[in-house]
């Protein structure tokens, strides 16, 4: 997958409206039913392991801790448990290991040999009020030390200040900057004043070759919820039906619990297919979520819940 971007297309962008009430009655629809049950759980479930993108982001990392994360990406559930569910030849791990630009190098060692790429925040990560030439310098060193995918975070300015034209031409840059790797941008929705504003970055960042938009940085007061992801699918779906170009989402912080994740999915199924459950065009950014899908995968498993200091940290 990669999305090679298109001309700036002004008049789309200012054209672009979207409606608040409709779209807030939609996430509650999606997020009053009945929950999925029985082996349909454990297949979404075991989804959204795959679609994981497994996080840390602490002023603290050092290589200690990122050579865990990456062990718990390869086996991220126990072999017992694999074996009692019957799936103990599926291979499965996370769909890739976020880590600061300092520590892709210690990622990509111990990823060595395994198909899990390492994903790299940039360009002034959380806030992106650094110099263009900074971020742009930022994410060329993560790219050289092997990040196969650039979350960027947009310079929200622009958006406040209706700049569409500025940030079509940034992200440009940092595409390009990106050179093979692919690029994620992250829209920071909690810092965005209405869906509209939300919408129209979306539309921007693809516009400008965006592989993946991005919820939030996990950093924000309000970071992934169903409302602002109704916006930017749809968003996707408007850009792939005007230009037939296919650009994956990725819903990041405060996702915790397994139900949230299962929704996550249903969601994507609803608006925008199946082919957008799989970890090419769907990550879930989290650092927590991952033990609470294996406490319910035990549950199905052997019919009662295992004591959380019995799973294996992340």
């Amino acid at each position: 997958m990669g999305n090679p971007g298109i001309d700036y297309d002004g008049g789309w962008v200012a054209a672009s409206r979207v409606n608040k009430s409709a779209v807030e009655r939609r996430a509650a629809e999606l997020g009053g039913r009945r929950s999925i049950k029985k082996k349909w759980q454990v297949a979404c479930e075991l989804r959204a392991i795959q679609c994981i993108d497994l996080t840390t982001l602490a002023g603290d990392d050092t290589p200690g801790n990122v050579a865990r994360l990456c062990a718990k990406a390869k086996n991220p559930i126990r072999s017992e448990l694999l074996t009692e569910l019957g799936i103990d030849d599926q291979n499965i791990t996370v769909g890739a290991v976020c880590v600061y630009p300092n520590r892709v190098a210690d990622a990509v060692a111990c990823l060595k040999g395994t198909n899990i790429p390492v994903a790299s925040v940039a360009t002034g990560f959380p806030a992106g009020q650094t110099p263009l030439e900074t971020r742009l310098r930022e994410i060329e060193i993560a790219v050289k030390d092997g990040a196969g995918e650039i979350d960027i975070v947009i310079p929200r300015t622009l958006v406040l200040l209706g700049d569409w034209h500025g940030l079509f031409e940034e992200v440009k840059a940092m595409k390009k900057a990106c050179g093979n790797a692919h690029l994620k941008t992250i829209l920071a929705t909690g810092e965005l004043p209405t869906y509209t504003e939300v919408y129209k970055a979306s539309l921007v960042c693809m516009m400008a070759g965006a592989d993946f938009i991005k919820t939030s940085t996990g950093k924000e007061t309000v970071n992934a919820i169903l409302p602002v992801g109704i916006v930017m699918v749809r968003a996707i779906r408007d850009f792939f039906d005007r230009t037939g170009i296919k650009v994956g989402f990725k819903p990041a912080g405060g996702i915790r619990a397994a139900k949230d994740s299962v929704l996550w999915l249903a969601m994507m199924m609803e608006e925008l297919g199946e082919e957008w459950t799989h970890p090419n065009m769907f990550r879930i950014g989290a650092s927590t979520l991952l033990p609470d899908i294996e406490r319910q995968l035990y549950h199905e498993a052997f019919g009662r819940y295992h004591g959380k200091n019995y799973i294996p940290l992340g």
